[in-house]
């Protein structure tokens, strides 16, 4: 019997994506566990596979579409020496719903629901024993909605009930207590002040014609900048950052780099300056284990290793690749680390869990010229530093007397729910301390 297979949800948050690239082509026989295609969510590209065997009828979205929705028909899947139905006939005996239709059911349960539960749980059987088949979102919901499997009807293969089946009986069940309740009487909203010049919730509508005479091209939000945008805006709206300044004399560091350096060529590796900030950073946040946490809603988690997020420019937005347990490896071996996360979000390659995670994020600019800046904490870390370009300045020094360093400008943007001034300056302290004395941090 043709099924269709959907657009999976290749993770708990996503509701569409792109299809990059086909890696079969219709009248290919493909079986379980064989790639199908390359799929573009907001932040990476990641491969999906066939759950069932096959032979490719039809490949309903064309490579490069985005914005493809999740369980929207992307395929069609036949059975050996089936032929493909008309379009009519596709829709009355493969209904979305059928078991490979459920591919993303199945994809968003295992992302949404434990490990434990999926493997032990039993599946429900009706009144007079006999199992009742249903998709393990299926399951899920109708437990999110106490609704009893066993009274509904499949609308799957052989009877097998599927997500929209439970949904359907879930907004039926509330058809009649939403019509008895009475509707609440409208309350405005009470108006809010205009910022200068600027309305409030001035629609894209509005923009546009406010530009409409001015030449311009429009650029359409992909994924990435989709998410960048509301997580941004939710860590400006939500979290009560404030800011710790400090210079930080970089001569002993450039002097060992260089000495470094020399003495590693042969094995092909170059330590960066960056490469010392990440390391400085970690140990910095085991010197000060307070300061080495993430909020977590309605509570602190305080995490023992250092993992250090760094931000990664990409065409279109950025990447915050995750240096797991940077406290414990060489310099050597952030440097390789770093190049190949970098490499791989420029590509778009890296796996959820490299980008996810962390307590704590560097974003360094130095490299434009940029002398310093204030960086937007990431949620859920505690902070962010932001890291300028090493200057010649003149300094008074240790005698009294004007000499010129290579000074550094950072900025730590510090989430005041989780650190407080003082565990804030302590934590600045230390990464400024393990960057004037860089001998120390091999040690």
């Amino acid at each position: 019997m043709a099924t269709e297979i959907l657009m999976p949800a290749l993770s708990p948050t996503m509701e569409e994506g792109t299809l990059a690239k086909w890696l079969v082509k219709e009248g290919d026989t493909v079986t379980s566990g064989q790639i199908l295609a390359e799929i573009e969510t907001d932040k990476a590209t990641m491969e999906f596979e066939a759950v069932d065997e096959g032979i490719v009828g039809k490949l309903l979205v064309a490579e490069g579409t985005s914005g493809v929705k999740v369980n929207a028909a992307i395929a069609v899947l036949l059975d050996e020496g089936e032929a493909m139905p008309e379009a009519g006939a596709a829709k009355a005996e493969a209904p979305k719903t059928d078991a490979k239709a459920d591919t993303a059911e199945t994809v968003e349960a295992k992302a949404t629901t434990p490990a434990a539960a999926r493997g032990s749980a039993p599946a429900p059987k009706s009144g007079d024993g006999t199992r009742v088949f249903a998709s393990p979102l299926a399951r899920r919901i109708a437990a999110d909605k106490g609704l009893d499997l066993a009274t509904l009807t499949g609308s799957g293969p052989r009877g097998r009930i599927v997500k929209a089946d439970v949904e359907a009986q879930g907004s039926a069940a509330a058809a009649p207590k939403a019509a008895a309740a009475p509707a609440p009487a409208a309350t405005p909203a009470p108006a809010k002040p205009a910022a200068a010049g600027m309305p409030q919730g001035m629609s894209a509508d509005t923009v546009r014609k406010i530009y409409a005479d001015r030449e311009h091209t429009e650029v359409t939000l992909d994924g990435m900048r989709k998410t960048i945008a509301a997580r941004l805006t939710e860590a400006k709206q939500t979290i009560p950052h404030f800011y710790l300044r400090r210079e930080v004399r970089l001569d002993a560091l450039m002097a060992f780099r260089e000495t470094l350096n020399g003495q590693i060529a042969a094995r092909g590796i170059k330590l960066s300056v960056n490469d010392f900030i990440i390391k400085a950073c970690a140990l910095a946040l085991q010197a000060v284990p307070d300061a080495n946490a993430v909020w977590a809603g309605d509570r602190i988690l305080k995490l023992k290793p250092s993992d250090v997020a760094v931000a990664v420019a990409i065409e279109g937005g950025l990447f915050t690749p995750v240096l797991k347990d940077a406290h414990q490896k060489s310099l050597s071996a952030l440097s390789a680390e770093m190049k190949d996360l970098a490499g791989r979000a420029r590509n778009k390659k890296l796996a959820p869990h490299e980008y996810q995670g962390g307590s704590f994020a560097i974003s360094n600019l130095g490299m434009f010229g940029i002398e310093n800046f204030d960086a937007v904490i990431n949620p859920p870390h505690g902070a962010i530093l932001a890291v300028g370009a090493g200057l010649k300045k003149p300094v008074v020094g240790k005698d009294g007397q004007i000499e010129v360093a290579t000074m550094m400008s950072m900025t730590l943007s510090v989430d005041h729910r989780v650190i407080d001034g003082a565990l804030g300056a302590e934590l600045m302290k230390a990464i400024v301390e393990n960057l004037e004395n860089p001998m120390a941090m091999l040690a």
